[in-house]
């Protein structure tokens, strides 16, 4: 992964380093396909891209698929360890509109009203 470093706790790198390993990814590869809720990361590729694709279902929809979502045996011992921060998680997702974060609405509004070429905007009509 280009956003966090190899190890058993999970820690963002720093963004140096995810710079550089996307830089050598992109230069490898003719064409790429990058996924992410990584603003920051994201706004390195932004001159670079030919596509911007903004999957933006709605807090509600978030909220459901953390819900329904299987265990994560490479971030937690067991289930009962991952339901237990489901209560957090659900939290964080409500805040998404709210929060100034890398990984906020407000944030990637931003990439996607920034970016000039091709770019599509998926929601969930409610």
């Amino acid at each position: 992964m280009l956003a966090w470093e190899k190890a058993d706790a999970p820690a963002r790198r720093m963004l140096a380093s995810s710079r550089a390993e996307i830089e050598k990814f992109t230069a490898a590869h003719h064409g790429w396909v990058i996924e992410g809720a990584y603003a920051d990361l994201l706004s390195l590729l932004l001159d670079e891209c030919s596509e911007l694709v903004f999957l933006n279902p709605g807090v509600e929809a978030c909220i459901s698929n953390c819900r329904g979502r299987p265990w994560e045996p490479h971030k937690y011992a067991d289930e009962e360890s991952q339901d237990r921060k489901l209560a957090f998680l659900i939290g964080w997702v409500r805040e998404y509109a709210s929060r100034d974060d890398e990984y906020s609405l407000r944030s990637h509004r931003w990439l996607f009203d920034r970016f000039n070429g091709v770019k599509r905007e998926y929601t969930v009509l409610v």
